[in-house]
């Protein structure tokens, strides 16, 4: 891997894939991305593993294509074409996430519409589209296996934040890491949320304006709660490993 893609990035890729974890967003399945700081034609995404084990010598390197740099023979994640479809669609994305976070699952088959319903998830304002994958690539295991899918889910996704993947999942995007575990945990509880409100009665949702303006500031302070969700996994690995092991790309 290249040197300047050490250091900060591989620590906080590896707290994001265990906060996903921690919080529900992903089990075994899922996976985390971020953009090469040096290299906006790579990014970094961990070989075919549990989120929650990976550590930083799991990190591979890929193109845009989604090839493994420097001859890098591990296993990579199937859809890593997820990633490297929605960086080259989107120069101002930095980082991915994939997971199939369970409340959300119902939206993208039922056609419901998932809508900010609190200022919390205000990043959903411009609305979540559902990729359908039978469009792209006719019958298929629903897995985003090639460059051709993962472009087609891209073009889905277009200027948003969230795309929902019917009978699969969802893709979450963000500049920054931090930005991105925020996103696709608020999308989780907002899709939980919603449901409950639903069974109640009719849903008065945020105009697009509030989401706006609630999206921005919650953008302000991403730090408080990465520090919090951060905190919360170096703990449960301090109660499995010892103090020793605290460092979480060792």
């Amino acid at each position: 891997m290249s040197a300047d893609a050490s250091g900060e990035t591989l620590d906080d890729l590896v707290v994001a894939n265990h906060i996903l974890y921690a919080e529900g967003v992903v089990d075994g399945f899922g996976h985390v991305s971020t953009r090469h700081p040096g290299r906006p034609d790579r990014f970094l995404l961990a070989r075919s593993m549990a989120p929650a084990l990976v550590a930083a010598g799991d990190i591979m390197e890929f193109d845009l294509d989604g090839n493994a740099a420097g001859g890098d023979a591990r296993t990579p994640y199937v859809e890593r074409f997820i990633h490297g479809a929605i960086y080259k669609a989107r120069p101002d994305v930095t980082a991915v996430v994939h997971s199939h976070s369970p409340s959300v699952i119902p939206f993208g088959v039922t056609g419901g519409t998932l809508r900010p319903i609190y200022h919390m998830s205000g990043f959903l304002g411009a609305g979540a589209p559902i990729f359908e994958i039978r469009n792209a690539g006719g019958m298929t295991d629903m897995l985003i296996r090639d460059s051709a899918l993962g472009d087609a889910l891209a073009q889905t996704l277009g200027p948003r934040t969230v795309a929902l993947m019917r009978g699969h999942g969802s893709v979450a995007v963000g500049s920054s890491i931090q930005q991105v575990v925020y996103r696709a945990i608020y999308t989780e509880m907002n899709a939980r949320l919603q449901m409950e409100a639903m069974r109640l009665g009719t849903v008065n949702f945020l105009e697009p304006e509030e989401a706006r303006l609630a999206a921005a500031m919650n953008d302000s302070v991403l730090r408080r709660p990465w520090e919090l969700w951060k905190r919360k996994v170096i703990l449960a690995r301090e109660r499995e490993h010892g103090p020793a092991n605290r460092r979480l790309r060792k």
